[in-house]
């Protein structure tokens, strides 16, 4: 009897057994069947998106290069900006005439074109000689200021003669400014003497 009842407790102490220990595994398997920690804190960034911009390499000047086809065009050499003229070479000739100017313009007025004229058919009949045109300003004004003013001048000359038919290659531009006066009184009259562009001549 005794080990009948044995046999009862035992019998039930393990089925009580698996039934515990059956019910302690649900929340383990729950807890298996999360996703395991994939390390992405720690690992290296992945490449950029097709949409994200990435840097472009710069040029010698602080720029983006451009690209060409998918590749980093070479930049183009740098112009050498043309040798001064040396006005020792140029000499004045008689037959080209100086042309004056208004106080703070560069625009060819009706009787000093007819001096162009003049002088354009010298030109064109001595195309063996090179011409330097000089711009000069007035003693009024900045050094910069007249410097750009006289250059002004002097292409706006330069332009006038091309139009009438001087090649624009036999001609050079040199602007003084103030630097040269042709007369040193104050006076209007004598500025006016000043505003001009003077013309020098030297053989090709």
């Amino acid at each position: 009897m005794l080990t009948r009842c044995s046999h009862f407790v035992f019998s039930f102490l393990l089925v009580a057994a698996v039934a515990l220990s059956g019910c302690a595994k649900r929340p383990a398997t729950t807890q298996a069947a999360a996703p395991a920690p994939t390390g992405a804190a720690t690992s290296t960034a992945a490449p950029p998106s097709s949409g994200t911009a990435t840097a472009q390499p710069t040029t010698p000047g602080g720029g983006s290069g451009a690209t060409t086809g998918g590749g980093t065009a070479t930049p183009a050499p740098a112009a050498t900006a043309p040798a001064r003229p040396v006005p020792k070479d140029f000499a004045a000739v008689a037959d080209l005439v100086d042309v004056f100017f208004d106080f703070d313009k560069y625009d060819i007025r009706p009787a000093d074109a007819k001096t162009l004229d003049a002088n354009a058919g010298w030109l064109k009949s001595n195309p063996n000689h090179l011409v330097l045109i000089e711009g000069h300003c007035d003693e009024r004004g900045t050094n910069e200021y007249n410097l750009a003013l006289g250059e002004r001048r002097a292409k706006s000359t330069m332009n006038y003669l091309v139009s009438q038919g001087v090649q624009a290659n036999r001609i050079t531009i040199i602007s003084y400014g103030e630097e040269r006066p042709q007369c040193t009184e104050h006076t209007e009259a004598c500025w006016a003497k000043n505003r001009r562009a003077h013309f020098l001549v030297k053989p090709r």
